[in-house]
Parts: C-alpha cells; structure tokens; sequence
C-alpha cells in the first residue's frame, strides 16, 4: 500500500509531557503504510490546535482511555490536521485517487507523508493555499457544529462568541455570519483588530467591558475557552437561548474544565435555556459543507504564522502563551508554488 523501504522526516514523541520542548523531536522514520479503507497522504501542511497539546500531554487522563494510548502515546506524534496530495490509497477506497489535492483529519500529521481515513478528507478548496486548507480541519468542523447543530444560528439571532480570536472562535465568527446572524465577538485588546476583520458586527473587549451587565441579551452563546460561571453566562442569555460550551481549560489532570460542561447539562433539563457541549463529529460531508463557505468568499482562515516542522514544539508553545491570533500553521513540505 505505501512505497517500502523509504523513510520521511517526522515530529516524533516517545513519552507523555506537557512541555513540547520535552517530548517532540524531528526524526527519520519509516513512512507509514495504509489500511484497505486508508488514504496515504503526501503532506504539505499540517496545523496545531489545543487538541494538539491534549493528545501531547496525554491530559485530561479520558484522552488516553479515548484511543490515544493508556501509557504512552499510540500514534508517531499528534498532529492530526493536514493538507497534501494523494500518494496512494488503500484497496477498499473509492473517490479519492493519487494526485488528488485534498484537506483533512489523519494520524500523526507532523510528518512528509500522513495516513487518514477516505471518510475523513475532502477536495481542498480550490481558492486556499495548502497552508490555509490545513488549518481548516479539526478547527473549522467545531465551529461548524458548534454554530450549525448545537447553537441552531439562523437569520437575525444575535450570536456571543466568547474567545473569538482562537482557532474555533475566527472560524464560529464567519460561520456566525454566513448564517445570516448579528454576531458579537469578545477577545483581548490586542486581538480587536483581528476580531473585526472576521467580520463581527460589535466587538467587547473582555478587559474592559463586562459581557454579562445585564445590557444585552442573545439567543446564542458560543463559550470557546471562556471558563466563565455558568451563571455569569446565564445571565446573558435570553429565556429560551443556548449556551454552546466548546472549551474552557483547567489544570484539573482528570476532568480538566469539563466539570464546567458537565455542570451545563445536568442544569439544563430544569431551566428555559439549552445549555450544554458535544463532541466534535470528524466527517468528510461537513469538511464539503465548510469548503463550500471557503470556495463562495464567506469563511476565510486566519493564520497567525507559519512554522517549518522542525519548530512544532515552539509552534505548540505560542498556543499555550495564548499569543495566538486565528491559526498555526505547520509547513511540512514545500510543493510547486509553495504552501
């Protein structure tokens, strides 16, 4: 299924840390061979979210009971978003041939070549660059979800999103938008100017303004790493609205914030508004569904910067010194034109 005897240049992690400078090395490694229903991914770009760090550390301890190794990590590294072109596929694989341009989720994504499943890749828009498309994945279904299914946005809806200069917060914002509503986005002074040219309506700068005064009021909450009380929350809900919690970290090892979420569902069956979270579904018709709003001009990916793979550790620690604006990016390899 893959070339054998050739070796790639790759991030690779022995051990769980929480320090990126502890545990991610560049090495030559065996490229990785498929399953029958796998796709072999030449990669050009790859990106780093906050699951990269989850994944990395091995915390919350669920992570590892989740598939990505109860001791030690399970997979070469953990990247996981990527955009490249189709090296090989596997033999039970159909749609997808060698050659094809595509975006989407694999396994250990910090390398020259990447395996991911044929359900979990699409087409790469047509009008982004690789770096772009691949800080499209993980980010941009959860924003998609997030204001599509969880928070059921619709025309003329106002729409708080709290944390709005990360990763999910500069997708939910133009998704927001797209879907016809008044959006209202809260990050730091220093992130305002991004936040605007996301295209929100009104931007509170959380160092200054209180979101919760009483003010105003919205039918959607998206609470991206916010860790705000749920009664702070509650407060700037209208009576029938919907509190959509996507983050929110703690340095709690066994729960690590999602007491918070936790909290919000067993709540909501008692009170008018709909609080609560999910899980983020990796699928190919939702990653079609946001290159259609990339490809029509609506949603356009916020790059902060762009790394080369031997700088994935200092690409993880901007994440974590939340300096980040919008996305990182990890330029794995240049193809014609450059990613």
């Amino acid at each position: 299924m893959a070339p054998e005897g050739k070796t790639m240049k790759s991030i690779v992690q022995d051990r769980y840390g929480s320090a990126p400078e502890d545990v991610l090395r560049l090495a030559q490694t065996d490229r990785p061979t498929i399953q029958r229903d796998e796709v072999l991914v030449k990669v050009y770009a790859a990106s780093v979210d906050r699951g990269t760090w989850h994944v990395m550390a091995g915390l919350p301890y669920p992570v590892r009971a989740a598939g990505f190794g109860l001791r030690r990590p399970k997979y070469a590294n953990p990247g996981r978003a990527l955009a490249g072109t189709v090296e090989a596929v596997g033999a039970d694989v159909t749609g997808v041939k060698p050659g094809d341009e595509v975006f989407g989720i694999g396994s250990s994504s910090f390398a020259e070549y990447a395996s991911a499943r044929a359900d979990k890749l699409a087409p790469k828009p047509a009008n982004l660059s690789f770096g772009q498309a691949a800080a499209v994945p993980v980010s941009g279904l959860t924003a998609l979800q997030a204001v599509r299914d969880r928070g059921r946005v619709g025309p003329g809806q106002k729409v708080l999103t709290v944390g709005a200069s990360g990763g999910v917060g500069s997708f939910a914002v133009p998704i927001a938008k797209a879907y016809g509503a008044e959006v209202t986005a809260v990050c730091s002074t220093a992130k305002t100017t991004l936040v605007s040219a996301l295209g929100a309506d009104h931007v509170i700068d959380y160092t200054r303004a209180d979101v919760a005064d009483g003010t105003l009021r919205y039918d959607v909450i998206l609470d991206i790493a916010g860790n705000r009380r749920l009664s702070h929350l509650r407060r700037a809900l209208t009576p029938r609205g919907r509190l959509v919690i996507v983050g929110g970290e703690t340095d709690g090892r066994w729960l690590g914030g999602t007491d918070r979420q936790l909290r919000a569902q067993l709540l909501s069956p008692f009170v008018g508004q709909t609080l609560g979270t999910f899980i983020t579904s990796e699928n190919g018709q939702d990653l079609l569904a946001i290159r259609e709003l990339i490809e029509s001009g609506k949603v356009t990916p916020a790059v902060d910067r762009t790394y080369p793979i031997d700088e994935v550790a200092a690409a993880v620690r901007h994440l974590l010194d939340g300096q980040a604006r919008g996305k990182l990016v990890i330029g794995v390899q240049a193809p014609t034109g450059g990613v």
